[in-house]
């Protein structure tokens, strides 16, 4: 029934929330959308294609391919991205 498939390989842009940046990832526009700090101070809420969501210290904001940006953990963030730069 299922086929077995592998994703493309693409390259898209990607930070990893940390207590040094989280407050300087806070405020920051892309495509119209702020990235927003929470009230706890170590959460970021960020509007996204799904919904709101938000980020803690170690997880990753990735920008998509077509700009879109979304949460990542860190756990899935290594199981399938590699930095390449």
């Amino acid at each position: 029934m299922f086929t077995k498939v592998r994703k493309k390989p693409v390259e898209v842009e990607a930070v990893q929330v940390t207590a040094e940046n989280i407050n300087e990832l806070a405020g920051t526009e892309i495509d119209g959308r702020k990235i927003q700090l929470g009230i706890s101070g170590n959460t970021l809420g960020i509007a996204t294609l799904e919904g709101y969501m938000k980020a803690k210290v170690t997880d990753w904001i990735i920008k998509g391919v077509n700009g879109e940006i979304y949460p990542c953990k860190d756990e899935i963030f290594r199981k399938t991205y590699e930095i390449v730069s």
